[in-house]
């Protein structure tokens, strides 16, 4: 019988006389790390990194060290060409890796910024193995899905388990059992269980009950027919997650019970909340948490000192949910407003915010496309702030641009991120400057007075050719404006990018003579970052996403003083903190 120290033998101890092949990082110590992995059945969508994440909190409370990562399918290299229609936003990291947007979730949940190391897709589990196989790293055999395929993905988890030291890796497979494309992935998890040991890895099986109005009652097959499907492969799940609209009753988790051989106990209802800042009070009001540490056996690693004065700062937190003082109204301007998760971050940040203040905040989503200077004030007269998110092409861009002038005429709190930035420098060119024909390449590749274009100047001092800008960068902040107040007065500030176009530098000294002013920049190149309008309740536009760093413990300031400045908008004969003063007051 071969040891389980021989199966993690290295790459250079491979030979083709053995069928054993699990590539270990030099170093890598088995048991020091365990492993949740997370799948889903019966269908996507169903909030696998809402799950994971919210144990992954519990756990970082308890003092351990826990490291998220995510498997997906396609064979895409990244998530940067992907379309919010199809697959909602690309979420970028600190490192510039363009990712899910479930990554957002773990980074908000867990209150830690990741990288490149938590994010892999199928083109890059392939890549790295015909790289490998070109260099003559296989010494000669013929490469496979099994086990030179599912070896990559076990090496991948074993690195970040090394790189993050931790003392739990979350691992959540993409989609659901059955799909062709992450079958790899669940035999890649199997053989992981296998070489890691007994008490090394706790399955997790994320499923749907269904509820048909016409029958009244909840049913539970398909879920069972999904985790016989994990079942076939090799995995027997330890923890059932049940995701449905009501509470999952105790019928329906008796039969999943019996047919997964799960114990009750481990049968979790995960049914629709309020918000998912509540979901980890109910994996651990139901002890899943502890569940886990006696599946992992490792107990002895907790501090529970640690988890009283983490989870009381949680609490304060999601007690504000629901009881709210104030109510606003935000619109929304863009093209993929039918798609939510298009704007993940945003409608999160705004939440962080809300909540910070004590105010309910409603969001009413407009479509830009028959925006017009004419029928703009029918669209936005209710609200009390604009926000003109982050897009590409032409689409629906004249109208973001009406509803621009129609809250810096109107006294309106905006906000404009990334390309709401740019089309704010361009309403303020045309209509405060007088360059009527001002434009942006992007939309008019020929234009006469291209306000926003790529500059040569900034491929040569960026190195980044045709491609974007992208990840966390500084910020050299003005002082004295109110991008340096928000940030409490601070020389720089880091924010994160994902654009290519720019304010042609030759257009600063016009926009400014006329009142705007730059309150950020890169700082040493004269790349326009943050803008803003001394005089107006809040105008401030960035080249950035800040909405991408705001948690919930920690508000992103420029959505903290835009939700201030709207709250005092709708309450005009109230005197309510001003929007410095707000972002002071939240600042953790």
């Amino acid at each position: 019988m071969v040891e389980s120290k021989d199966l993690l033998a290295s790459v250079s101890d491979v030979t083709t006389e053995t069928e054993y092949f699990s590539p270990v990082p030099k170093g890598y110590k088995k048991g020091k790390a365990r492993y949740v992995i997370v799948m889903g059945t019966v269908m996507s969508g169903l909030g696998k990194g809402i799950f994971s994440s919210s144990l992954a909190k519990l756990l970082l409370d308890k003092g351990l060290k826990v490291a998220p990562i995510k498997l997906e399918g396609y064979l895409n290299i990244d998530s940067g060409t992907l379309n919010p229609f199809r697959h909602g936003e690309v979420f970028v990291l600190d490192d510039g890796m363009e990712c899910d947007m479930d990554l957002g979730t773990y980074e908000r949940m867990l209150d830690q910024n990741l990288s490149r190391a938590n994010f892999t897709t199928s083109g890059q589990v392939y890549q790295s193995v015909l790289d490998k196989e070109r260099h003559g790293d296989y010494l000669g055999r013929d490469v496979q899905m099994i086990p030179h395929v599912t070896g990559e993905v076990k090496l991948k988890l074993r690195r970040l388990a090394m790189a993050s030291d931790a003392d739990v890796v979350f691992v959540e497979i993409g989609g659901t059992v059955g799909d062709l494309e992450n079958a790899y992935y669940i035999e890649a998890m199997r053989e992981l269980a296998y070489e890691e040991g007994l008490g090394s890895c706790c399955f997790v099986g994320l499923t749907y009950i269904l509820e048909p109005k016409t029958l009244g009652e909840q049913k539970s097959k398909a879920a069972q027919l999904g985790i016989k499907q994990m079942m076939q492969m090799g995995v027997q799940p330890d923890i059932i997650a049940c995701r449905a609209e009501n509470p999952v009753g105790e019928q329906a988790r008796q039969k999943i019970s019996v047919f997964s051989n799960v114990p009750f106990e481990r049968v979790f209802s995960m049914h629709d909340s309020a918000s998912i800042y509540t979901i980890p009070a109910m994996l651990r009001d139901c002890g899943l948490d502890f569940e886990v540490l006696r599946l992992l056996k490792i107990e002895d690693r907790i501090n529970l000192r640690h988890e009283r004065i983490e989870w009381g700062k949680w609490c304060d937190f999601t007690d504000r949910i629901g009881k709210e003082k104030y109510e606003v109204t935000i619109g929304i301007t863009g093209k993929y407003t039918s798609v939510r998760d298009s704007y993940a971050s945003i409608l999160h940040a705004i939440e962080h915010s809300g909540i910070a203040l004590r105010c309910k905040v409603a969001i009413k989503w407009i479509e830009t496309t028959g925006v017009a200077d004419k029928n703009v004030s029918a669209h936005l007269r209710d609200v009390d702030g604009i926000i003109v998110p982050g897009g590409f092409g032409t689409r629906g861009t004249e109208g973001k641009i009406a509803c621009i002038r129609y809250a810096r005429e109107n006294n309106v709190p905006y906000l404009g991120l990334c390309f709401g930035f740019q089309m704010a420098v361009l309403e303020f060119a045309r209509n405060v400057c007088g360059l009527g024909k001002a434009n942006s390449t992007e939309i008019e590749p020929d234009c006469s007075e291209p306000v926003i274009d790529i500059l040569p100047e900034q491929k040569k001092i960026e190195g980044l050719g045709g491609n974007m800008r992208l990840g966390g960068r500084d910020v050299a902040l003005k002082s004295d404006t109110l991008a340096w107040e928000l940030f409490g007065c601070a020389d720089t500030v880091r924010m994160r990018f994902r654009h290519r176009y720019e304010v042609d530098p030759k257009y600063i000294e016009t926009l400014t003579d006329k009142g705007l002013v730059f309150s950020g920049k890169a700082p040493e190149y004269p790349i326009m970052q943050i803008l803003e309008i001394p005089g107006h309740p809040f105008f401030m536009g960035t080249q950035a996403h800040p909405c991408l760093t705001s948690r919930p413990l920690r508000p992103q300031p420029m959505f903290v003083g835009f939700v201030a400045a709207a709250m005092q908008h709708h309450y005009p004969d109230e005197k309510l903190c001003d929007c410095v003063e707000a972002s002071r007051k939240v600042r953790i």
